[in-house]
């Protein structure tokens, strides 16, 4: 299954060839099938992607025109960048139900059989041929290409039990079939593409062109029906692997993936994808999303590999998690992420990001110091101009504030006690103050705080585990 979608609408009754007849259907191609789809879509003006963020310019555009053309697609891309996503979403544009002839291995349609065993079962069975509906989250494929691939598992291989059971060599009835002819009337996805061997690339040209399959000698003219879309790294070409130059000929389209332009619209992403436990307010989203930013533009960061947008969505994932241990601990509900627990986050994330040769021993520091600038930066955007005179004031006296990772809301906001302007603060960050919680509250009370001290408006101070803030 592509998705956790379920159907929305029941399968046909029809359940024979006969009755499938009756009923007028006329057998399509899956590129025509996605084509009448896509134009329907385009013209209701629904997104033909959705769930694609920030590629409404330039990637969608793009796949669209590949699409309606009837092309094969290599999605071209540094790691991260949505690549799988939208290969994926692609089965979207098909029919939501199909038929299909019950027990065939190639899903063949009844209309329009492939194989001689297909076309025997009609001759004896006629219209009482048995018809099955399969439903478009299951006519998507999807193989990692890896080095150790074969040819069988991709295409297929002569079965010696088949073999065994009386069947003679040559017989097609012999072969076994791989993921891609399985994945007939549907759509194949080929992750990593540079990474299959080079002689196992080479079996795929006949299946991208000619439409048919050579196995061991066999060659059977078997016009298969099927998308191909293919993932790789520009890295790959040199690195890893490279993709052939034939088959990047038989490929019609080549489309070049980005990493987001807009802050908010890496937000809008981190916001959908990430799976979170508990409750992060959208200014510390909007943090690791320009912390994200500032990783793809230092020179520390080796830019060739990228910085996926899994790592902002992992900190998320992360930072909630940070939330919901400091509510089990203190028994506070709800549990609410705050900007004190990003650092805890920062070194399970280093794995995720390749640093220049230059830089061992200072990844820690580099990530800091950017995450950072990332909150002072995300301060400055929401709360620049904002009259925060008063939260100075409280520490005019000579008081401190003591907050923390483990440090309940509840207890942060008694130490600053009552504040104007706090609600002018919760609005700036989009929380309502009618519904706010206290753990919404101190959040926002921290990320004040944390803005003060970058901005050199308060001093602050780590003392056993502890983040202490004052004049």
């Amino acid at each position: 299954m592509v998705g956790t979608s379920s159907p929305t609408s029941p399968a046909p009754s029809i359940s024979t060839l006969g009755e499938l007849r009756a009923s007028g259907a006329v057998p399509r191609s899956v590129k025509a099938e996605v084509r009448e789809n896509l134009v329907a879509r385009l013209r209701s003006g629904e997104p033909s992607f959705p769930g694609m963020v920030g590629f409404e310019d330039s990637v969608v555009p793009a796949m669209e025109r590949a699409l309606l053309a009837g092309h094969d697609v290599v999605l071209l891309g540094e790691r991260g960048q949505g690549k799988t996503r939208l290969m994926r979403s692609i089965v979207g544009l098909l029919d939501e139900w199909t038929p299909v002839v019950v027990g065939s291995e190639l899903r063949e349609h009844p209309l329009a059989p492939l194989t001689d065993a297909t076309r025997r079962r009609i001759d004896e069975l006629g219209d009482d041929l048995p018809v099955g509906w399969l439903h478009r989250e299951d006519r998507y494929g999807e193989k990692l290409a890896t080095p150790d691939t074969s040819v069988g598992d991709l295409i297929g291989d002569v079965d010696p039990v088949r073999i065994a059971e009386g069947r003679t060599l040559g017989d097609p009835e012999t072969i076994h079939y791989g993921l891609l002819p399985r994945t007939n009337r549907g759509i194949f996805g080929l992750n990593e593409l540079p990474d299959l061997a080079e002689r196992i690339q080479v079996g795929l040209f006949n299946i991208l062109e000619e439409r048919d399959l050579q196995v061991r000698g066999y060659a059977l003219r078997l016009p298969l029906d099927v998308i191909v879309v293919a993932s790789a790294n520009p890295e790959d070409y040199t690195n890893r692997g490279r993709i052939i130059t034939p088959l990047k000929d038989r490929f019609g389209a080549e489309i070049r993936t980005h990493y987001l332009d807009d802050v908010q619209d890496e937000v809008v992403l981190i916001a959908q994808e990430a799976e979170l436990v508990a409750e992060v307010p959208r200014h510390v989203l909007e943090v690791l999303a320009r912390f994200v930013y500032e990783l793809r533009g230092s020179s520390a960061v080796d830019q060739r590999s990228g910085v996926s947008a899994r790592f902002a969505i992992a900190a998320a994932e992360e930072a909630a998690a940070a939330a919901l241990r400091r509510g089990a601990l203190s028994g506070e509900e709800p549990a609410v992420a705050r900007v004190s627990d990003l650092p805890d986050v920062v070194p399970a994330l280093r794995g995720k990001v390749e640093f220049e040769m230059g830089e061992e021993g200072r990844e820690d520091e580099v990530l800091w110091h950017l995450l950072r600038v990332a909150t002072v930066d995300t301060f400055r955007q929401r709360l620049g101009g904002l009259d925060l005179t008063a939260f100075t004031e409280h520490f005019a006296g000579g008081e401190i504030i003591e907050t923390g990772p483990l440090v309940p809301g509840s207890s942060l906001l008694e130490q600053m006690g009552q504040i104007s302007g706090l609600a002018t603060v919760l609005d700036r960050l989009g929380v309502e103050e009618d519904t706010v919680s206290p753990g919404q509250a101190a959040a926002a009370v921290e990320f004040v705080l944390e803005g003060l001290h970058l901005t050199r408006r308060l001093a602050k101070d780590e003392v056993d585990g502890r983040t202490v803030y004052g004049a």
